[in-house]
């Protein structure tokens, strides 16, 4: 009976021991949560200018900026591409103007508008957040003569308020030849929209080259800026009074930049317009019923050439964190930060929103043309938004019941260009020129092609077809990039994957701007 009542007791003592412990534990487990939540509500430091160079990214915005210098049409100045010469030089004299400049579009020589202004636009948008960056590794002055030399074509395409010259060269005569651009023989005919032949998205995308590149000259060059701005109005003016599809009203078009709408180059326009003139009926036009009508809040979509609401939503976010005028209250404006949260949600690997749309090896792929276009233009919007978080203090972004930190959207940035220049199943680099290791058939023509060879429209096609790697290095192109089970096909004759494009440099430009130092954004781009 002793015996039994003892071990009771200590069964008793044992018990609220264990309860003891278990509510100590509790108590512990709570107050270091909150302490935890505390901390993770507590925003990152502010950097502050440039810290110390990153040489990765460095070396790799370096190389990326030359691919604009092998792409100049016209008479070159300061030519560093010792195999590119003057070509294209009587572009546009059938209609008495100069279209010389501007770059060719990818591995041929046509000049296509549209994602030409798309080049400007991106281009314009990564020297205004990291000119400092650039600067401190010696890219600045060359982004802004690259970017000149676009706005410079663009500016003359545009003769009058309700004309715009979209397209130098017939894409079906073009690719028919393959021969070095210098060495160009074939007619170059023009094809522009106007009042009758409306093309609103060409026209709105060059507004938004035209207004995002009048603030990066405004301070250096105040005349040039307000040519800029003065063209960039008429030409949204333009767009916007005169709807219309530029690939339905020009259907040969849309063979290689098919439109699949209007709606968000007006509004990637108009928003751009704002931060150049501070004009708030823009903001309004963004805000308001074109906002209802054509935003897709709350829809994440992929920033591309052809869609810019997730550079919109982004772009326009910056307003609300940094608290512009207009800002406070804005309903409109808060749906576009809630749908540029929604994109990033979406690119964090573990976000319970995160997209499936990637390869094994984690880049996000979404299409097998031009693969690279998505995941490097998703990745400078990452490294933007991160940016405006540090900027402005916000300490976290909240996907579903996960927060994550600005932080973490650097790391994704950082992955999908550390993918690009070689962290990859295939160790191999994307960007030519970079690394041990990088494509040696890029489709390209002028690359092909030996400077003393003397070639005609069709005879140059024995370069196309030839086993030997390029003769030319095209130092900086981005390649199409690799299929979704991440194999990469090295040939000249396949441009799916071995095409560089002019607007990928500006993608990949950017991005790697946003990654060569500790950064941070600037407040305000006036």
């Amino acid at each position: 009976m002793g015996e039994k009542s003892k071990s009771r007791g200590f069964l008793g003592w044992f018990l609220v021991l264990v309860i003891l412990a278990l509510v100590v534990g509790a108590v512990v487990y709570t107050i270091k949560k909150k302490m935890d939540n505390k901390k993770d509500n507590k925003p990152a430091p502010v950097p502050g200018p440039p810290g110390s160079v990153d040489k990765k990214y460095s070396d790799a915005l370096k190389i990326a900026m030359q691919f604009f210098d092998v792409q100049k049409s016209g008479r070159l100045e300061d030519n560093k591409i010792s195999w590119r010469g003057n070509s294209a030089v009587t572009d546009g004299s059938e209609a008495k103007l100069d279209l010389s400049k501007g770059m060719y579009d990818a591995g041929d020589h046509m000049k296509f508008g549209f994602p030409m202004a798309f080049t400007a636009t991106v281009l314009s948008w990564a020297i205004l957040e990291y000119g400092d960056q650039m600067e401190a590794v010696n890219q600045l002055q060359p982004a802004q003569e690259s970017l000149k030399w676009i706005t410079d074509f663009l500016v003359n395409a545009h003769p009058s308020d309700n004309v715009l010259y979209i397209q130098v060269g017939d894409p079906e005569a073009d690719h028919k030849c393959w021969e070095r651009p210098e060495d160009m023989k074939e007619k170059r005919p023009l094809t522009q929209v106007n009042e009758s032949v409306p093309g609103t998205e060409v026209a709105a995308e060059t507004a938004a080259a035209l207004a995002s590149a009048s603030l990066v000259f405004k301070a250096a060059n105040s005349t040039y800026s307000s040519t800029l701005l003065r063209h960039a109005k008429q030409l949204f003016s333009f767009a916007d009074n005169n709807r219309g599809s530029y690939s339905e009203n020009i259907p040969e078009v849309a063979t290689y930049y098919n439109s699949t709408g209007y709606g968000d180059e007006l509004l990637w326009a108009a928003s751009w317009l704002y931060h150049a003139t501070g004009d708030q009926s823009y903001l309004g036009y963004v805000t308001g019923e074109n906002g209802k009508q054509f935003a897709q809040w709350g829809s994440p979509t992929w920033f591309s050439w052809d869609n810019k609401l997730a550079g919109t939503q982004v772009l326009l976010s910056r307003l609300s964190f940094f608290g512009a005028k207009g800002a406070s209250g804005n309903s409109g404006l808060e749906n576009y930060r809630k749908s540029a949260e929604g994109v990033m949600c979406g690119l964090l690997p573990k976000s319970p929103s995160a997209t499936s749309s990637r390869t094994d090896g984690g880049l996000i792929w979404v299409s097998e043309w031009n693969s690279l276009q998505h995941p490097v233009a998703s990745a400078f919007l990452a490294a933007l938004y991160s940016d405006y978080m540090l900027t402005s203090q916000t300490p976290k972004l909240t996907c579903g019941d996960n927060s994550f930190k600005p932080s973490d959207l650097r790391k994704f940035a950082k992955s999908q260009a550390d993918y690009v220049l070689g962290s990859n199943p295939l160790k191999m680099s994307f960007l030519v020129g970079y690394g041990d290791k990088y494509p040696q058939y890029v489709h390209h023509r002028g690359a092909s092609i030996p400077v003393d060879a003397t070639t005609g429209c069709s005879d140059g096609f024995q370069w196309l077809t030839s086993l030997k790697p390029n003769p030319n290095v095209a130092v900086g192109a981005l390649v199409g990039g690799p299929f979704l089970n991440e194999t990469f096909i090295d040939s000249r004759n396949n441009s799916m994957q071995a095409e560089p494009t002019t607007y990928n440099s500006a993608l990949i430009v950017g991005l790697l701007s946003s990654l060569v130092t500790t950064s941070s954004a600037v407040k305000s781009f006036t």
